[in-house]
């Protein structure tokens, strides 16, 4: 069982049709969710849904799409909204709207253990930074990860415009990095997290914090993976982009499959792999992202798609 803990959000994108949007279940770890059970991967999510009219339709989409949400906790709050604007590449932008959404109202009551059968918990973006429930998730991240029974995974995922203090969030990954076995991470992540830090440093940077293994998506430059021993760059799938809306998640829920499968999603495995099975798991997330990216919206493929 793979846990994904975090934001379900609403995408108002672009629809086609002159000015008007089209709402589209998003958000990061709901996106990782559904990817890894499109996958065939037994998934649960441990999120915050609304009870109004978009929350009900965020979680009918993880339930329709095989996610377990039987752990998910109701909240009367309205769900979070993402406008979402594409430039001329496809690539994503998005203007959150934040204030007094469900998503983010975690208290340490709802979060006293993960649901059983957990090997893997996955969790990252806003939820892991956003008051008043982002303490909550830190101490679970930390309990787990002391506890050494699941592999803790990290997507910082970050989003410079909605942060009030950026030195604080700073402060705030680089300390969760420290209760995580994986980070997966974008060039932009790591360039916002180690100011004029190539990509090789900063990730040296995460792994002397005792992460265990750091992957790196770099765009249209393809991925760079690194252990304590060894490091991995992988080129990326050359193909017709409709857009990138939720290709980084997209690369996550394929990079936990193709651990998983190499029987390397454990606290110790992750930091033993070699150089030719690394690769292989970086050539694995990187079709998964890219067969999302030839879709429209967050769109990742099944199991059947990848032949």
């Amino acid at each position: 069982m793979l846990t994904v803990l975090g934001e379900a959000v609403i995408d108002l994108a672009p629809s086609g049709v002159g000015d008007l949007f089209a709402a589209h279940p998003g958000g990061s770890p709901l996106n990782v969710a559904v990817g890894l059970a499109r996958l065939g991967r037994p998934t649960t999510m441990l999120a915050r849904f609304s009870r109004a009219a978009f929350g009900r339709r965020l979680q009918a989409h993880a339930e329709t799409n095989g996610v377990d949400v039987t752990s998910a906790v109701a909240d009367d709050r309205p769900a979070t909204l993402a406008v979402v604007s594409l430039d001329d590449t496809g690539a994503a932008g998005y203007d959150f709207y934040l204030d007094g959404t469900s998503d983010w109202h975690w208290t340490a009551d709802e979060l006293t253990g993960l649901p059983a059968d957990t090997r893997v918990l996955h969790t990252g973006s806003l939820a892991v930074l956003l008051p008043p429930g982002a303490d909550a998730v830190a101490d679970l991240l930390a309990r787990e990860h002391a506890a050494g029974r699941v592999l803790v995974s990290l997507d910082p995922n970050v989003r410079p415009a909605v942060l009030a203090d950026p030195a604080a969030a700073r402060d705030r990954l680089l300390t969760l990095a420290r209760h995580t076995h994986l980070v997966k991470a974008s060039d932009e992540d790591l360039a916002w997290l180690f100011p004029g830090a190539p990509v090789e440093t900063a990730a040296r940077r995460l792994l002397d914090l005792g992460v265990r293994l750091v992957v790196v998506t770099r765009g249209a430059a393809g991925s760079y993976a690194a252990t304590t021993s060894v490091e991995v760059s992988r080129p990326a799938r050359r193909v017709t982009v409709v857009d990138t809306v939720g290709a980084g998640d997209a690369f996550t829920a394929g990079l936990l499959d193709a651990l998983v499968e190499a029987d390397a999603a454990t606290p110790t495995a992750i930091g033993d792999l070699d150089v030719e099975r690394l690769g292989a798991v970086l050539d694995h997330a990187t079709l998964v992202a890219a067969l999302t990216c030839q879709r429209a919206g967050a769109d990742p493929p099944h199991r059947a798609d990848l032949a």
